[in-house]
Formats: structure tokens, C-alpha cells, sequence
């Protein structure tokens, strides 16, 4: 059973508004004006679609991808399988990766990070230590309570069948593996993923 804080934190961030996908109030889409010239990728959960743009321009869609298990929603807990919602950068790559590719992005991103304190998931020293470790590191810590290790990845040995007709994995994006092999031509570590 879950703990009230963490009951709280769900009903909170399921009635929070979307304003963490682009700070604005509305759901990111390809005719945001601030994305306009840059590379970005969007990932749209009820379409099962990552899209890459350039600007307002498509450059190549991917379908269908595969989600976490438990959906995805404005924040997740480690272990509860959910695809994190937000704006993300990437922020790293592994080639050797058991997913084939896998192309890390910055979550728990600071944005997390303080619905975590707001809703009594992080306590005050869970914040400064999280802020403290981004800080000396350059990115945010992966063994909070929030989790970590989300990122875009192909299915590795993997069911192709699976993959299509499931949201399979444990809080990632997953696409193909000629579909990661490509995406990983196109984004660059800095890149914008926007997960709605």
C-alpha cells in the first residue's frame, strides 16, 4: 500500500498542470515558436510516436514505440515502471548498450526534483543533496527515489512482436533497433526530448 506522502505525490502531479513540458501551461507541439532552427525530438504517449523535428519540420517519425509498463505521467517513483513526462536534454550515449543503443536523458530533472520536495516525497536534505550532486556532476543523481537511468533505446535481443503491440519497458522510450540506430544520427547529446 502506498504511504499518504506518496498517495499525495501521485494526486498531485496527475492534477498538476502540464506546465513542466514547456513552461507555458500547454503541451509542447511542432508549432512552439522556441524550438524553432533546433533539433528536438517529441515523444507522444497516446500516439505511441516519436517524432523528430527540426524547428517546425519533420524530419523522421518512428512508430510504434513502447513505453514503460505503468504509462507515463508528470513524475514516477523507481521501481513503478512509469515513462516520466516532461522536457528532458539527452546527456549521454552507450553503444554497447544490452537495448543496442541507448541514449540517456536528464531525468530526474530539477523540475522533478522540486515536485518531489512539494509533495514530501524528498525531504529538505534529499534536495539539497540532489541539487549538491547535479551541481559536482553536471547531471542529476539515478538513485533517488525518483529513479533514474530513463532514456530512448532500441529492443536489443528483444520480441519485434512484443514491441509493437506492447509498452514493455521499465520507464523508457523504446524503439527498434534500426529506428535507435538512425535516431542516434540525428540527435546529439544536448538534444530536447519532449515526452507528453
Amino acid at each position: 500500500m502506498k504511504s499518504p506522502s506518496r498517495r499525495r505525490f501521485a494526486l498531485m502531479t496527475l492534477a498538476a498542470p502540464l506546465a513542466l513540458l514547456n513552461g507555458r501551461g500547454s503541451r509542447a507541439n511542432a508549432q512552439t515558436p522556441r524550438y524553432a532552427g533546433e533539433v528536438w525530438v517529441l515523444v507522444d504517449d497516446q500516439a505511441a510516436t516519436l517524432i523528430v523535428y527540426r524547428g517546425n519540420t519533420e524530419i523522421e517519425r518512428f512508430f510504434p514505440i513502447s513505453l514503460g509498463r505503468g504509462g507515463a505521467k508528470p513524475a514516477r517513483l523507481r521501481g513503478d515502471n512509469v515513462t516520466p513526462l516532461g522536457e528532458f536534454r539527452v546527456n549521454r550515449f552507450n553503444h554497447e548498450s544490452r537495448w543496442h543503443i541507448f541514449i540517456g536523458i536528464d531525468y530526474p530533472t530539477p523540475v522533478h526534483a522540486r515536485m518531489a520536495l512539494e509533495s514530501g516525497i524528498f525531504t529538505e536534505q534529499d534536495y539539497e543533496a540532489y541539487h549538491a550532486y547535479y551541481r559536482r556532476h553536471g547531471h542529476p543523481p539515478q538513485n533517488t527515489v525518483l529513479g533514474g537511468a530513463i532514456g530512448i533505446h532500441g529492443i536489443g535481443r528483444g520480441n519485434p512482436d512484443v514491441h509493437s503491440r506492447f509498452h514493455w519497458t521499465e520507464g523508457c522510450v523504446a524503439v527498434s533497433n534500426e529506428q535507435i540506430e538512425r535516431l542516434a544520427e540525428l540527435v546529439g547529446i544536448g538534444t530536447r526530448v519532449v515526452i507528453q
